[in-house]
């Protein structure tokens, strides 16, 4: 019996499957990716209306609660400083070869920071969830990311393999 046909016949057997859920993946991801930023503006949304009309406003307790967690470690200037500074430069970069140019050219934003190269490393990450940036090798085979102008499902695609 010829197990090299068999082996073949199997995978092309699977690869629809494979294919399908390779898919389904992108659109899950794109899902979440969406579904995260809508989450971000409504958070945003509401704390904004609480700055405005005073906690007091708020009869839903739920709402009130959420109002007064505020996230200690976010730090939203950093995120823009990676979208502008990998969008700037337009070539591959990694976490801390960012790191090194956001020190060097906005100091004030990462005055706090105690280990930068570790933040940037997982607003990087997160950027390529949102799908605004994607993962590369670099020749020296270390992970380096590169700005996404305008994502697109086949941009998401190329992050995820």
């Amino acid at each position: 019996m010829n197990t090299n046909a068999h082996t073949n016949t199997d995978a092309a057997n699977i690869q629809p499957i494979v294919n399908s859920a390779r898919q389904e993946l992108r659109q899950l991801l794109q899902q979440r990716a969406d579904i995260t930023k809508r989450i971000g503006t409504i958070k945003q949304t509401i704390l904004n209306l609480c700055t405005l009309f005073g906690e007091d406003e708020l009869n839903d307790d739920d709402l009130r609660e959420f109002a007064e967690h505020k996230p200690a470690t976010r730090r939203p200037g950093l995120t823009q400083a990676c979208r502008t500074v990998l969008r700037k430069l337009d070539r591959p970069l990694t976490a801390r070869e960012l790191s090194e140019h956001i020190q060097q050219h906005d100091p004030i934003t990462v005055r706090s920071s105690k280990n930068l190269a570790a933040a940037v490393a997982v607003i990087l990450e997160r950027l390529v969830q949102y799908g605004e940036a994607r993962v590369i090798l670099s020749q020296n085979g270390r992970r380096a990311w590169l700005p996404i102008s305008n994502p697109e499902p086949e941009a998401q695609q190329n992050a995820l393999q």
